[in-house]
């Protein structure tokens, strides 16, 4: 993770306010104004989604992200862990209605948040914090995610791009990146193909140590050339590539009855 660099004491702090509700994104907003005066603020925009936050942030970059948890396109979580990639990245403060239970699993991750509806007096203590807040770390965010996430983040040229997951068609492990292949381009993931199978076992199914497919692009399996060892062994097509993908033969029992063949 790249390092959080806060603001100078006497700079406001800006801020994005991401909900789904517009109502709510209006009561943050009018909380920031309450508190101006002993907890300076910039407010930078608002976004009903992580998507559309992600989007304002690549042309007005923010020390602070206030968001909630559960919208619609992009989670708050998902948003925390792409904003990671930013450089500098912002600190995140969670804003939740979730139950006692659930919270004490933020509390317990050591991750900020603020409890709906959101108090001046809580805020003001969240924003006195924030200038040391550091982004919650990936695992942890992995942790208390309630479902994995709806795209893969890139860092290209300073700005992040997004590659939907549904769009990935497999994922090759290549030195220390992971190549995400699409039907057009491949991007290059700064992740660990381990934590990939983990994060999405019933997306992606392994083949080989260094690779993962997507179960929905498997358009069938064929024998492929007999190998220099005098042995035939199988691999992969897909839709929509000609790639064909070695099986491993240590994964071909997992990999014969997972795609029924």
């Amino acid at each position: 993770m790249k390092e959080h660099t806060p603001p100078a004491p006497d700079t406001p702090l800006s801020v994005l306010i991401v909900d789904d509700e517009a109502p709510a994104r209006e009561r943050l907003r009018d909380l920031l104004g309450d508190i101006a005066e002993r907890h300076p603020t910039r407010l930078v925009g608002m976004a009903a989604n992580g998507i559309e936050a992600l989007a304002l942030l690549d042309t007005t970059p923010a020390d602070l992200i206030l968001t909630d948890i559960r919208m619609p396109a992009m989670d708050g979580i998902e948003l925390a862990r792409h904003t990671a990639r930013l450089d500098p990245p912002p600190a995140v403060i969670f804003t939740t209605a979730y139950d006692e239970y659930a919270v004490r699993a933020f509390e317990l991750a050591a991750v900020d948040y603020l409890l709906k509806p959101v108090r001046a007096a809580r805020l003001a203590e969240a924003l006195a914090k924030a200038r040391r807040l550091h982004p919650p770390a990936d695992t942890v965010l992995r942790q208390i995610a309630t479902a994995g996430r709806s795209h893969f983040s890139v860092s290209e040229r300073g700005r992040i791009l997004l590659v939907p997951v549904p769009e990935v068609l497999y994922l090759k492990a290549e030195q220390k990146y992971v190549v995400a292949r699409c039907v057009d381009r491949e991007y290059l993931l700064d992740e660990s193909l381990v934590q990939l199978e983990e994060e999405f076992p019933e997306r992606f199914l392994r083949i080989h140590r260094n690779c993962l497919i997507a179960r929905h692009a498997v358009r069938g399996v064929a024998r492929a050339t007999t190998s220099e060892d005098g042995e035939a062994h199988w691999v992969i097509l897909l839709d929509g590539l000609p790639d064909q993908l070695p099986v491993s033969r240590r994964q071909w029992p997992t990999v014969k009855d997972a795609l029924g063949v």
